[in-house]
């Protein structure tokens, strides 16, 4: 590939008036032998070192969380520590190419994220879901994007009626012959970025293959490893290519590419009618969660606390939402038998989004309905579960006497991430597993049986997350809860941990009584923190 037209900064001789540094200041100059022999002797010293150093890691190995949050403007250094943003991850002039998919998308702040020498340079792929020609948002788009020559718009192809392209990710190609895939949960805004609490994954930086291996068989892998993360990467984008081309030449490079240094499965979503087997390569939604989880080592006794933006209709009975999605969430291989998991749901009140950073303007990005007589039904047999996210509420039920609240300095930024947990020994916040994804909780994004017969499921929507567990770090590593870090202090001598960086406050508060979720379509006239009210038309 080409050279990045940046120029590297050597000895300030970028400053105005300032004369370069002479080539012969450059030459590299060997040291007097007696100097060399020194430099020797350090050398094997810090070698001895490395090596203790690495002996040491072995005994005791700590791995920083795999999730990142992004940083809260308006919130203070202490809670943003090892936060991202999005120039953090854009902003590197070695990005030659740049594809984006999204729900929503302002291609002024996407490209204002770039690094300003190469922003016109870099080609820029968005690949969005508004398919009908007429629509505003789509002619939006169109016309934003018209003012960056480098820009090229792609809509993806919705089979289904009530499906929306919802997945939040970008892959990256560098100038230095490698590559990033960043799966998040924001939209592609600036609210979604600036005082909303969202997640990013960021793989590794893959190298090329090398040699490359043209004409040979190509194994699909472990689940949870690299080899099989990119069969199953590189199938969901095909999905894109049903009706007409849109991400082949992606494939195509990406095929280059080894991905053996990722750690973590790939659940997503893609719309259409699916029927697996034993031979399907590749399984979406609720059915790619279940085939994953049956690897995966899990505790005893647990609970699963679902932390989403949006709850969709499931339906007037829990029969959906238990017999299909719980069900495939509970999997996990057992040391003997076990009760099933509790779960919980956590999701913001009105009083939360009135004191969120945003106020009520949050809300507008936070969805459930309680209005119609199959919505009061639905809530009837989720209000058991469901929890706040701020964990402060004078009206949600107490919390235990001996309840140390650990504080994850979210509970001001609105959740707009989507996280699901396996929590395993409760008083240590051991983790069996986490996800990060796009995917609410919906049948359009995990799936809906349609044919108990034949094993046929119906999804809507495109969605992309990451599911994690310990075991893909170190074969006796545990996972442990982090707050307003992404490192744990401190392990075991002899074991391994991975941090998982904590959105919300530990423990949970379960609803009060009379409280009810937060109702975007609902009007709520009590003022906000700002003196504001929420007028729905």
């Amino acid at each position: 590939m080409g050279r990045p037209s940046k120029r590297p900064v050597v000895n300030g001789d970028d400053e105005p008036g300032r004369k370069p540094t002479p080539a012969s200041l450059t030459h590299p100059i060997s040291p007097p032998l007696k100097k060399r022999r020194l430099a020797a002797q350090t050398e094997d010293e810090q070698t001895e070192h490395e090596k203790t150093s690495k002996d040491s890691v072995q005994q005791s190995r700590i791995f920083q969380s795999p999730f990142r949050l992004t940083k809260i403007r308006d919130l203070p250094p202490e809670m943003n520590k090892d936060t991202v943003t999005l120039r953090d991850i854009l902003g590197d002039p070695l990005i030659s190419e740049c594809w984006e998919f999204n729900y929503l998308h302002d291609i002024d702040f996407l490209m204002g994220a770039f690094d300003q020498d190469v922003r016109h340079l870099v080609k820029v792929h968005v690949v969005h879901g508004f398919w009908k020609r007429e629509d505003p948002s789509r002619l939006e788009l169109q016309e934003m994007a018209s003012r960056y020559p480098n820009v090229t718009l792609h809509n993806a192809y919705l089979p289904e009626m009530f499906g929306t392209h919802h997945s939040k990710m970008m892959i990256l190609l560098r100038h230095d012959e490698t590559a990033q895939i960043v799966i998040h949960t924001a939209n592609m805004i600036v609210r979604d970025w600036t005082n909303m609490t969202q997640a990013v994954w960021l793989s590794p930086r893959l190298p090329l293959i090398t040699p490359p291996q043209q004409g040979t068989v190509r194994t699909e892998g472990r689940i949870g490893s690299g080899a099989k993360f990119k069969v199953d990467f590189l199938n969901y984008l095909r999905a894109y290519d049903a009706r007409r081309t849109t991400c082949k030449p992606i494939i195509e490079q990406l095929d280059r590419y080894d991905f053996s240094a990722i750690r973590g499965s790939l659940i997503a979503s893609v719309p259409g009618r699916h029927k697996f087997s034993y031979a399907t390569p590749t399984r979406w939604g609720w059915a790619a969660m279940e085939q994953t989880l049956q690897t995966v080592p899990v505790s005893q006794q647990s609970e699963i606390a679902i932390q989403i933006s949006s709850i969709a209709t499931l339906g007037p009975t829990d029969t959906w939402l238990k017999d299909t999605f719980f069900r495939a969430l509970s999997r996990g291989q057992r040391a003997g038998m076990q009760s099933p998991p509790d779960f919980k749901v956590v999701f913001p009140t009105a009083d939360e989004i009135r004191k969120s950073l945003d106020g009520y303007a949050s809300g507008g990005s936070i969805h459930t309905k309680i209005q119609s007589p199959q919505q009061v039904k639905q809530l009837q047999y989720l209000k058991p579960m469901l929890y706040h996210w701020a964990n402060d509420s004078a009206d949600g039920a107490e919390l235990k006497d001996d309840a140390v609240v650990k504080e994850a300095g979210r509970k001001r930024a609105a959740p707009h991430i989507k996280s699901y947990i396996r929590y395993g020994n409760k008083s240590d916040q051991s983790i069996d597993w986490a996800l990060v994804t796009s995917a609410n909780l919906s049948k359009q994004a995990w799936g809906e049986a349609i044919g108990s017969a034949t094993g046929e499921i119906r999804i809507s929507s495109y969605e992309i997350g990451v599911l994690v567990w310990p075991a893909l770090y170190a074969e006796d590593a545990t996972m442990r809860a982090t707050f307003m870090t992404d490192s744990l202090a401190e392990v075991e001598e002899g074991k391994s941990a991975v941090a998982l960086r904590m959105p919300y406050n530990l423990p949970l508060q379960l609803y009060g009584k009379g409280e009810v979720p937060w109702v975007a379509t609902a009007s709520h006239l009590e003022p906000d923190w700002m003196g504001q009210v929420w007028r729905h038309e």
